[in-house]
């Protein structure tokens, strides 16, 4: 099975180069470009590396009570500027100010988990002895410097998930954010100075790609962690392996959500578009491809039609605004292509398929039906408003369509019996299945995929172990000798 990788889901900064000289703020609404920040020059990269590394000699060995209270305190802040942090972010990627708000309280909860849990969980696991006698006990230590390659369609959230259990554990952080957030960068590393992190703690840059390498080479740094496209990941992934580091990868995905039965037929629509056209579609967890049983796949339809048809393009900072632009020019104009490849090669298109008469990088909220493997858009992550919704015989045929991506990051599966539907749920490849719910995020889940949505876990107690030193302490009594002292 192959993919042919859209440029629609070059979400991460190694996986965007596009010719940019430098970091900006480019307005997705208006198009003007409002802030710009040159690169971080290759000269300095082996300082910013010194500082966070002689930052983690410190850091790891405070007690893990204040590296909690820094991160808490990180929270405090972040509540406090939310609005401020909202804007910003709604500026930068054209998040609807609502949505942007409701990021930066989930941010918030993350870093108050980690400081409230982390400690707990940094408590040695005994295990006993099947040999000998004694005690063993297995720590979990930090590591040193990692580098952290983020994108733009959580600015906060991607970086916060990566942040919060790495400051608590020990390890200290280099940020490369996306090239279009870089005012998000900037203000995350203020968050964290502010809330009394030393300096090298939490690094913001702005690195070029072509200087990536240099830095995962670097035998100071410890581990890479990169959240974006299944390029990037694995540009990335080969890096770490070629320089040994430990990696984690956030790559795409094309989440299955499958409509087996309904009481509620109203109440499942309206969780599919909740799931489609959350961040105007651009997650790698949304719910891009609506797999139908054939007795409900009318009348789905034709409620999903409805739902998406109030959708309207608008000012992402205005209340009352229900589309949003994506996240750049050539973003809406990726998926667009992607839409209309699949219109030529003869989809049905229920809705939108269009670019509107509205200023600024919006694509209409898209439902399409008759779609076939030929299509780009059976193989490549959508992203943005675009569903793609199947129509399947039964259950079996819901799992066979699901499983047949190369993705497997999130799915969903909506039923009112709930033995039937963790029966799907088992049959799916997928790192997270939630059931009558869409795919969503909350600190103490773990999050990731399988397949080429990559590997590794954050958040929940598992993201604590990603890039920690698990390490063995076995202790043998001295044995005591039989013969009298001398003298």
């Amino acid at each position: 099975m192959t993919t042919t990788q859209s440029p629609q889901t070059e979400r991460s900064t190694t996986a965007s180069d596009s010719g940019a000289r430098k970091y900006a703020t480019v307005n997705p609404y208006t198009g003007e470009t409002e802030k710009e920040f040159p690169f971080t020059e290759t000269s300095e990269i082996d300082g910013i590396i010194g500082r966070a590394h002689a930052a983690y000699q410190e850091w790891r060995d405070r007690p893990v009570e204040e590296r909690a209270a820094v991160v808490r305190r990180a929270a405090e802040l972040m509540d406090e500027r939310r609005d401020d942090l909202a804007a910003l972010i709604t500026t930068e990627m054209g998040k609807r100010q609502q949505e942007a708000t409701g990021e930066l309280y989930l941010c918030s909860m993350i870093l108050k988990y980690y400081a409230d849990n982390g400690p707990g969980f940094l408590e040695p696991t005994s295990i006993q002895p099947l040999m000998g006698k004694g005690e063993a006990v297995v720590e979990t230590r930090p590591v040193g410097v990692l580098l952290a390659i983020e994108p733009w369609n959580y600015p906060f959230y991607q970086v916060v998930r990566v942040a919060g259990p790495n400051l608590v554990l020990g390890n200290t952080v280099i940020l490369k954010h996306a090239e279009i957030t870089p005012q998000c960068a900037v203000a995350i590393e203020q968050l964290f100075t502010d809330a009394g992190a030393p300096e090298g703690v939490f690094t913001n840059t702005f690195l070029r790609i072509a200087d990536v390498e240099q830095v995962i080479a670097d035998p100071r740094i410890q581990g890479v962690t990169l959240t974006g496209s299944e390029r990037a990941g694995s540009a990335v992934g080969a890096l770490a392996g070629k320089y040994l580091k430990k990696s984690v990868l956030e790559l795409g995905g094309s989440d299955p959500f499958i409509v087996l039965d309904a009481d509620d037929l109203g109440a499942t629509v309206k969780a599919a578009t909740m799931g489609r056209m959350q961040n105007t579609g651009q997650a790698c967890t949304a719910s891009k491809r609506l797999i139908v049983t054939e007795e409900l796949f009318e009348p789905f339809v034709e409620g999903l039609k409805q739902a998406f048809s109030t959708f309207s393009p608008g000012d992402p900072a205005d209340p009352s605004t229900s589309l949003a632009p994506l996240s750049s020019e050539r973003a809406a104009e990726d998926l667009h292509a992607q839409i209309q490849d699949a219109i030529d090669k003869g989809a049905t298109v229920v809705a939108g398929g269009k670019r509107p008469e509205h200023p600024g990088a919006f694509v209409e909220a898209t439902i399409l039906t008759d779609v076939t493997p030929e299509m780009r858009a059976y193989r490549e992550e959508l992203f943005g408003p675009a569903a793609v919704v199947y129509k399947v015989k039964d259950a079996d045929a819901a799992v066979a369509l699901a499983n047949d991506s190369d993705y497997g990051l999130g799915a969903t599966v909506m039923s009112s019996d709930l033995d039937r539907a963790r029966s799907v749920a088992e049959r799916l490849e997928a790192g997270m299945v939630w059931i009558n719910q869409p795919t969503g995020s909350s600190p103490e889940l773990p999050f990731g995929g399988i397949k080429r949505s990559g590997y590794g876990r954050e958040l929940s107690e598992l993201a604590m172990a990603e890039f920690a030193n698990r390490r063995l302490v076995r202790t043998v009594p001295v044995k005591k000798s039989d013969k009298p002292q001398a003298g």
